[in-house]
């Protein structure tokens, strides 16, 4: 019972358990892994949000603003260790106004964007691999729920 099992109580139920940290993964599926890790590295996506962030780091204004912001953040930590509400609320204002000027900077925005673009491109690559798989364990189960399904959800 001191597992940490929520909704059942069922603990050999023909199934083995593994701790994720007891897994060993195959050294072939780890070398794929890390070669379309380097390949993703050399895309496009990737290498715009490189040039955007090789500008962002050169430009004086965009780091004086991060600077900035980052320093306004340490004071409202200062404030609410001293419950000073009314400083808290005027430096968050302080930050916001920072902050809009930093996102109203076009480098930023394409900053953001390259950022975005990537996320999604990682989204889509771990979406092909589930649902490639999925359908591959469906298909060997017989089209059949998996034995383990509806257990820990």
């Amino acid at each position: 019972m001191g597992e940490q099992h929520q909704d059942h109580d069922h603990t050999d139920c023909g199934v083995p358990k593994f701790n994720s940290r007891d897994l060993v993964i195959r050294d072939d599926i780890m070398s794929k892994a890390k070669e379309l890790a380097t390949l993703i590295g050399t895309s496009e996506e990737v290498r715009q949000f490189q040039k955007a962030e090789q500008l962002i780091q050169h430009h004086e204004h965009v780091q004086i603003l991060i600077s900035t912001i980052k320093k306004k953040q340490k004071e409202i930590v200062a404030f609410e260790s001293f419950q000073n509400k009314t400083m808290v609320e005027k430096i968050e204002r302080e930050i916001e106004e920072l902050q809009d000027e930093l996102d109203g900077i076009p480098l930023v925005t394409e900053f953001q964007q390259s950022q975005s673009d990537i996320n999604y491109l990682l989204q889509l690559v771990i979406s092909v691999i589930r649902d490639t798989v999925s359908e591959k364990v469906n298909v060997e189960a017989g089209s059949e729920p998996a034995a383990t399904s509806g257990y820990g959800e």
